[in-house]
């Protein structure tokens, strides 16, 4: 008797102890999941922001691309998808073939640098063209090219790295494609050329205005599933409560 009493003991000690356990456990993971459900809904008031913010720039009166005294400045919040115009020459041998898969199919973009009236050099993104095909070459002279400024893409895609040695490139870096054509300093971005700008005529060269202006926005489902969890853990809760031990 002596020895099922002591066993017995040690039940009304463990009891609350886990019950403590359980409730701390459950209102940490009720404060986690509005933290994350919180958090969606700032970030979806952050996609919609830069959606109406893009959406104006790509419709907006070209501005002049930024100079060399502005690079350092030069950022995605304030400058990407803006659309802007720069005038100058093609440079010749200055192109790089990008594998590309648009809605024309898979092939490559074309890069071309092109330089500056004031001496400095942009690379233009002239558009696409398909597999097996050689790009018509630019036109010659100065040209005006008009298009969407995009930031610089380095290292390569999401599964496959740049290989510059072996003219295989998978992103639009064009930091590392001046220093392998030895342009030297580049502007840390590219322009993505319209459709029917100089160097992108369509047919048979390089295509341009295929720059695909799109941005996916599920937070609102994630804030949901969250919110959800947590009114979940909310009604386990107050199940247990109710059919807790009198």
């Amino acid at each position: 008797m002596i020895e099922r009493h002591a066993i017995g003991s040690k039940g009304p000690r463990r009891g609350p102890f886990l019950h403590v356990s359980i409730a701390l456990f459950g209102l940490a993971a009720f404060i986690s999941f509005i933290a994350l459900g919180n958090w969606q809904v700032e970030r979806r008031a952050w996609k919609l922001d830069l959606i109406e913010r893009v959406g104006q720039r790509v419709h907006a009166s070209p501005v002049s691309a930024p100079a060399p005294e502005q690079w350092p400045a030069v950022n995605r919040a304030d400058d990407e998808y803006r659309r802007v115009s720069v005038r100058g020459s093609f440079v010749p041998g200055g192109e790089f073939k990008v594998a590309a898969a648009t809605e024309l199919g898979s092939g490559y973009w074309v890069l071309t640098a092109l330089r500056r009236v004031d001496g400095s050099l942009v690379f233009i993104n002239r558009g696409y063209v398909g597999q097996g095909v050689t790009p018509l070459a630019p036109a010659n002279g100065t040209v005006v090219v008009t298009g969407l400024l995009r930031l610089n893409e380095p290292g390569g895609g999401v599964l496959r790295d740049n290989v510059p040695d072996e003219g295989r490139w998978y992103s639009r870096d064009v930091r590392a494609m001046a220093v392998e054509a030895g342009l030297g300093k580049v502007a840390p971005y590219f322009i993505d050329a319209g459709e029917g700008e100089p160097g992108s005529p369509g047919g048979d060269g390089p295509t341009g205005g295929l720059t695909v202006i799109s941005f996916k926005n599920t937070h609102l489902i994630y804030a949901v599933t969250w919110y959800g969890l947590a009114a979940m853990l909310v009604a386990a809760a107050l199940i247990a409560w109710r059919h807790r031990p009198l």
